[in-house]
């Protein structure tokens, strides 16, 4: 009989250790799963937005049970956008959106709010002004909104000029009349990240003691061709009178440099040389500078980015704080990237 009652203890012990396991490896089973994530970029043809695919591709490597990106390149089109969000959502399967819009506009953010609300997916947005952030936030729980410091982006860029006024003024001030005669290349004309990087350069370098003239304001929507035909039509406007090129991107500076070699400058001639400037800090723009042809860009890596953009999904996805387990700041409703911001200028 005692026997017997020992034995069925034992019995019992071993069931209970087999349902332990079972439940342990369920829990796992669900934690494990792999979060299906698509990317909306507002184009593939972004040499920064590639670079920042490229960076989230390596997250998936190196996470491939916990993580899949599926990208769209939204060509620069919101319309596509949209209707590509609609077949994301009703394909089913997809478990977080990441969004770069072509268009940051309320009815813009507030259209991806009515296509994934209904069915509860998680969003993350990239660089959506303040103020539409503030009008939309309250809309829906399970959104985020990233981005980057701009204001200490324009100011790093304008010390690389400032640093070069105050170490060769000779090189930059032709004329000889103590004032930065300047083109401007600018990003689309209502973008947040495009208006702080222009305000914050030109201000770092008045506020240097650096008197500056601007000849010519130019939206070329951070593209390289659109930035180069501008040139090639300034340049012969205004010719030996441009003595700074500033752009709000890479792209656009290279875009510059390409018009400015057409007409024989920026080719190692340091007499005929016009300084330019950009922000990414691109392989392009860096062999460029490398070379002299390329005054110097800040170093925006696209790694931090990418990396922020997978923490504060995951956390929506999880159901937690978008900035749980971080070092994250949230300033007026956005997610500040850390960017280690830095010059790149010729060694």
């Amino acid at each position: 009989m005692l026997f017997k009652k020992i034995a069925i203890f034992f019995f019992v012990i071993v069931i209970i250790a087999k349902l332990s396991i079972n439940y342990d490896n369920n829990v796992y089973a669900s934690n494990d799963k792999i979060v299906n994530v698509d990317v909306l970029l507002y184009t593939f043809d972004d040499p920064f937005m590639s670079s920042l695919k490229q960076s989230l591709e390596n997250i998936q490597k190196e996470n491939p049970t916990k993580i899949h990106f599926t990208f769209h390149d939204g060509k620069n089109n919101i319309a596509l956008q949209n209707e590509e969000l609609d077949s994301i959502v009703n394909r089913g399967s997809v478990d977080l959106v990441m969004a770069n819009l072509a268009d940051i506009s309320e009815n813009a953010v507030n259209g991806a709010f009515g296509i994934v609300k209904p069915k509860e997916i998680p969003i993350v947005f990239l660089d959506v002004p303040q103020d539409v952030v503030s009008k939309v936030s309250k809309n829906y729980k399970k959104a985020a909104f990233i981005l980057a410091n701009s204001d200490l982006a324009g100011t790093v860029q304008g010390n690389i000029l400032v640093n070069l006024w105050n170490s060769n003024k000779k090189a930059i001030d032709k004329n000889n009349d103590n004032i930065l005669q300047y083109v401007l290349l600018q990003g689309e004309i209502d973008n947040p990240v495009a208006i702080d990087r222009t305000n914050y350069v030109i201000s770092t370098i008045n506020n240097s003691g650096i008197s500056t003239q601007q000849l010519a304001l130019i939206n070329a929507n951070w593209f390289k061709e659109l930035a180069r035909d501008s040139i090639e039509s300034l340049f012969l406007r205004y010719n030996d009178r441009i003595e700074a090129i500033i752009s709000n991107n890479d792209a656009m500076a290279i875009g510059a440099i390409e018009a400015l070699q057409k007409y024989g400058f920026n080719t190692g001639d340091e007499s005929k040389n016009i300084a330019v400037v950009g922000i990414d800090a691109i392989p392009e723009a860096r062999d460029l500078i490398d070379k002299g042809f390329m005054t110097g860009t800040v170093i925006q890596d696209p790694k931090v980015l990418a990396e922020v953009f997978y923490n504060v999904g995951m956390n929506l996805v999880n159901n937690l704080n978008p900035i749980e387990n971080t070092n994250y700041k949230i300033i007026n409703g956005e997610i500040i990237v850390p960017f280690p911001y830095e010059e790149y200028v010729k060694k």
